[in-house]
């Protein structure tokens, strides 16, 4: 397997964690003393846990590779975990937006 590839595969598991980050920190805003819930450490830890690997990642791939792979993949697993965990609800013009996303990441995957 290419650097490259596994640069990107690396970089969607971390999109994975940091969803999993903001899970625990959506929880935790939904309390009192949200700084103060375990929530809040756990999607800490999580979010920290992932500096070490975006290294790897910025040696093989161009900072606007890893930046949309790593936004579009944001935004689509938020959108899941929003719509799943939390009963949020998506317009017609944010489903527009979603497919637009993943356009983009094919064509700057694609020619870069």
């Amino acid at each position: 397997m290419q650097q490259s590839n596994l640069a990107i595969i690396v970089t969607l598991a971390f999109s994975i964690v940091g969803v999993c980050g903001d899970y625990f920190l959506k929880l935790a805003s939904q309390q009192k003393d949200s700084l103060r819930s375990p929530w809040f450490y756990v999607g800490f830890v999580l979010y920290a846990s992932t500096a070490f690997g975006w290294l790897f990642v910025m040696k093989h791939l161009k900072l606007a590779t890893v930046s949309m792979v790593y936004s579009v993949s944001m935004v689509l697993l938020l959108t899941t975990m929003g719509v799943v965990f939390f009963q949020e609800s998506l317009s017609s013009l944010e489903i527009v937006g979603l497919v637009m996303a993943v356009g983009a990441l094919l064509l700057l995957t694609r020619f870069s």
